[in-house]
């Protein structure tokens, strides 16, 4: 028995010894990185202990620490707190959590796709090793068609050719393979005009640079990483953007059995490889799925699957067909009439519809707290309303206070006045309008007559002082006077 418990702690410490090994493969970092980031490639995670996603993505960084260190790889795997170490995250031009960076030496680059475990350590291995790779054989040139989906090539020795493909393998190494290879190793299936030669391969073939066609080769390079048909997400809209391309979207339900969503997913399929050498400078074709909700958060309303609408990446636009889609010839003209402005576009970037994507988002922030986190969400939303309708109620209540403290004056002087004007109301007695003017009048008049008879009066006490008379005759004449002026 107690060879068996023994047994048994030993198994538990073999178990928590190889998680905490696992789990440290991610050296945490801090100061001192700034003066051993010369030792090696480093690709660290910029992270911070609040963010919500950067707890989404610590297990995948687990993971792909884990497997860079199996597989012998020189890419040393970190993670470094941006908040407690804000002069280093600084420093490399963090602004968001998390943020991925390789850093060789003095050189830093960005990490800007899913956040997959394959997807990263295949973004480690491409940018830790030399910008562009040569292929010396025919064995290295299968392996490494067999290992890649898409990937550009330059044919040939030095030249001016070589150099501007050299210049941007340095600078797009974070999005895409660059090799180079001398004419006799290409295998005898593919055929060059003459060398040198810039060639992409993807979807199973090759097609070659035309400078007088596809322009400069980096703006031929951007157009050509992507394949012709793909899954469209919000990762690879935001990198197709670059481009300046239109995107076909057929927007379509995957694990749908019904023969409209797979129809029409071929239908635009066909023709984005017929149809290539016509669109494939201003479309990229693809495909996204409609129930995850990411075409109605872009265009900010309802979706429906199946659909198809043409999305233009540098003006926010789109463009919905108005008549079904049954053929490639109705998606033919559909494209040309786009591109001869005869489809009305909808959204924009404009003013308002700035101001509906803010409400918008800031909607689904809310809505998306609450779905997460209730209690949180009410402590964030509702204490400030609480506070705010609080000092609403104390400030009516106070004005309540203050009338009823000094009814004596101005407040309760008006109060006294609206109370006599209800009570006249209700009881009824408010006299007409012409009788009062009527009364004012005669009011008047008496007051009128009142001031002549004073005055009279006056003139004559003064005049009888004058001449002596005696108040007799000041009683005899004070009559007609009165009378003469009355009239």
């Amino acid at each position: 028995m107690a060879a068996r418990v023994l047994a048994c702690w030993c198994r538990a410490i073999i178990v928590l010894a190889f998680v905490t090994e696992a789990a440290a493969f991610a050296l945490e970092l801090g100061e001192s990185f700034a003066e051993h980031k010369n030792d090696g490639v480093w690709l660290v995670d910029f992270y911070a202990p609040w963010c919500g996603h950067c707890k989404k993505l610590e297990p995948v960084w687990n993971e792909v620490a884990q497997e860079m260190k199996a597989s012998g790889s020189p890419v040393r795997v970190g993670k470094l707190d941006a908040t407690a170490h804000s002069g280093i995250a600084t420093e490399y031009g963090v602004r968001g959590y998390p943020t991925i960076k390789l850093i060789k030496g003095d050189l830093s680059y960005n990490y800007k796709g899913p956040r997959t475990k394959d997807e990263i350590i295949a973004f480690a291995n491409r940018v830790a090793g030399p910008a562009m790779r040569h292929l010396s054989t025919p064995a290295l040139f299968a392996h490494t068609q067999s290992r890649h989906d898409i990937f550009f090539l330059y044919v040939g020795g030095d030249s001016k050719l070589k150099e501007s493909f050299t210049q941007v393998a340095l600078e797009m190494v974070v999005n895409a393979y660059f090799f180079s290879t001398p004419e006799e190793v290409l295998p005898a299936n593919v055929h060059i005009h003459e060398a040198p030669a810039a060639l992409v391969f993807k979807d199973g073939t090759y097609y070659e640079y035309d400078e007088s066609d596809d322009g400069d080769l980096a703006t031929w390079v951007r157009r050509e990483r992507f394949p012709t048909f793909q899954a469209i997400d919000g990762y690879a809209m935001y990198a197709i953007s670059d481009t300046g391309k239109l995107v076909v979207l057929a927007i379509v339900d995957p694990m749908s059995t019904e023969e409209n969503h797979s129809r029409l997913k071929k239908l635009v399929e066909d023709v984005a490889h017929e149809y290539r050498e016509h669109f494939h400078r201003d479309f990229q074709f693809g495909y996204v799925d409609g129930a995850e909700g990411y075409m109605s958060n872009l265009l900010m309303s309802d979706v429906e699957a199946p659909s198809l609408l043409v999305f233009n990446t540098s003006s926010q636009e789109y463009y919905l067909p108005t008549e079904p889609l049954l053929s490639n010839q109705d998606l033919l003209s559909f494209i040309n009439n786009i591109l001869d402005g005869s489809v009305p576009a909808h959204g924009g970037d404009g003013l308002g519809q700035k101001i509906k994507r803010m409400l918008f988002e800031l909607k689904a922030t809310i809505t998306s707290v609450f779905r997460a986190s209730p209690l949180l969400a009410c402590v964030l939303f509702g204490l400030p309303l609480g506070v705010i309708s609080t000092m609403c109620y104390w400030m009516w209540t106070a004005d309540g206070d203050y009338d009823e403290a000094g009814a004596g004056g101005a407040g309760g002087q008006r109060r006294a006045l609206a109370a006599d004007d209800d009570s006249s109301d209700e009881s009824g007695e408010e006299e007409p309008r012409e009788e009062a003017l009527q009364e004012g009048v005669r009011e008047g008049e008496e007051a009128l007559q009142e001031g002549v008879r004073e005055g009279a009066e006056e003139e004559e006490e003064e005049a009888a002082s004058k001449a002596g008379v005696d108040e007799s005759d000041e009683a005899a004449s004070e009559k007609p006077a009165v009378e003469k002026k009355t009239d």
